[in-house]
């Protein structure tokens, strides 16, 4: 068995951060008061600071109070996409979320995860892709590696393992096509 120092233990030799220590640590603290922080209101600061540490924000993007966002140098975003409270953007991997998407209160996007059949526990990580228009209801969750396709809507507190069609509705853990979306 490795030493429990060893980080090799814990990820694969493909996982790259893709910031130097400097990087990531004032990123650290900028999350945590501009972002995480409940009492930050101003949504477009938060968006020019997401430009300054490498992220690809679109006009008009929303980014509500208490959001957390893991590494914003792999995170891009679409026009008039909205970001709700206390939303967690765990992207160890790239996410990108299209234009006119919403990110509802408490949602989860969850690039990585842990293969459970190896002793070593091994880090996994996969992008994931919300394409114009898609739907992530409260507190849902996107696992790594779903691409939620045109206009796809992920109801309330569903967990989306696969990926989801363009325009339908998806329920459940895991989530399963309830129905077609029709947009009026």
């Amino acid at each position: 068995m490795k030493n429990k120092t060893d980080l090799s233990v814990y990820t694969t030799g493909n996982f790259e951060v893709g910031a130097g220590i400097l990087k990531r640590l004032l990123w650290y603290f900028i999350n945590i008061l501009f972002f995480m922080n409940p009492l930050n209101l101003i949504s477009s600061l938060k968006v020019l600071l997401l430009k300054i540490f490498g992220a690809k924000i679109g006009k008009g993007v929303n980014i509500k109070p208490a959001v957390n966002i893991k590494y914003p140098w792999k995170l891009t975003i679409g026009d008039y996409s909205w970001i709700g409270e206390k939303a967690w953007i765990d992207n160890l991997s790239d996410v990108k979320i299209g234009s006119n998407c919403c990110i509802s209160q408490g949602a989860m996007l969850l690039s990585g995860n842990h293969n459970f059949t190896k002793t070593s526990f091994d880090l996994m990580v996969k992008e994931i892709i919300l394409e114009d228009g898609a739907w992530i209801g409260a507190h849902s969750i996107v696992c790594p590696g779903v691409i939620c396709r045109s206009h796809s809507v992920l109801t309330v507190n569903s967990v989306a393992t696969k990926n989801m069609d363009e325009y339908s509705i998806y329920q459940g853990n895991p989530a399963k096509k309830v129905k077609d979306r029709e947009i009026l």
